[in-house]
């Protein structure tokens, strides 16, 4: 069962109309638990950062772009520099974009490992990315040469706790384009200090009530789907049955202490 196609496939599907893709980032925004904790985190910097005009954020490999217009919706006056190395993406989210009259949002093709603006952004933003990049010490160089000083690179990641539905060893990954496993919290800090980063906190995301909650919503949806595409039509059901559990557990899961989890989120000052 590959992961990708099914989700890019959804995104097609959702991604016809200004209104569907609205309602598509509204269920990413609640059923992706990741989403819950990098919303807590940007709240906190929003917070720190509500009497500035003019801030510059990069949105780190934006995929669909459903960061970038939380982002830029809460923040009008703020600028989201979104770059991903998918064209087709970016293309598909400049159009959106354009229609939904987001104008503090720029999207460019890029790629990572040789992408760098210096001392431009006070917040870098990267999730799920970093796992698909052979050359991580390059990217995290870059993006320690992108921000100002002081400015915050804030990661989430798969663990190498099964992050990536991988639990033995020879086991086959979950999600076909990851070149890592994933990260445990010693080699990432070891990594992003290396790239110059002065401060570096790394906390478990996925712990308990996460990993029940990620395979409610997203791992066992995704198995039907790959069985047949006649389960779209029976998704609505299942997830009426299933949400209230979710939402319980994504919340359970942003206001624990993980001691161990699937998941990393990371936050790193210039």
């Amino acid at each position: 069962m590959h992961y990708d196609p099914i989700k890019k496939t959804l995104g097609r599907l959702f991604n016809r109309w200004t209104f569907s893709r609205k309602v598509f980032y509204f269920l990413l925004d609640v059923l992706l638990l990741r989403t819950w904790h990098i919303h807590r985190e940007l709240r906190r910097f929003f917070r720190n950062h509500s009497q500035k005009y003019g801030v510059k954020i990069l949105d780190a490999g934006s995929g669909f772009g459903q960061y970038t217009w939380y982002m830029a919706r809460k923040k009008p006056n703020w600028t989201v520099h979104a770059i991903d190395i998918k064209k087709d993406e970016i293309n598909s989210c400049r159009a959106f974009f354009e229609k939904a009259r987001r104008p503090n949002a720029r999207f460019e093709v890029q790629d990572l490992v040789h992408f760098k603006n210096p001392d431009t952004y006070q917040l870098v933003l990267s999730v799920d990315v970093m796992e698909h990049i052979e050359e991580d010490q390059q990217v995290f160089s870059n993006f320690y040469q992108s921000l100002e000083s002081g400015g915050l690179l804030l990661i989430s990641t798969p663990s190498d706790q099964g992050g990536s539905g991988v639990n033995q060893e020879g086991e086959q990954s979950f999600i076909e384009e990851h070149v890592r496993d994933g990260y445990n919290p010693k080699e990432i800090e070891e990594k992003l200090k290396k790239a110059g980063f002065s401060k570096v906190e790394t906390n478990y995301t996925y712990g308990k009530p996460g990993k029940i909650s990620w395979k409610l919503s997203m791992k066992y949806p995704i198995l039907l789907l790959g069985v047949s595409k006649i389960f779209l039509v029976l998704l609505p059901f299942y997830y009426l049955l299933v949400m209230p559990f979710v939402l319980v557990l994504n919340q359970l899961d942003v206001k624990l202490n993980h001691s161990s989890g699937t998941g990393l989120l990371v936050k790193a000052w210039k």
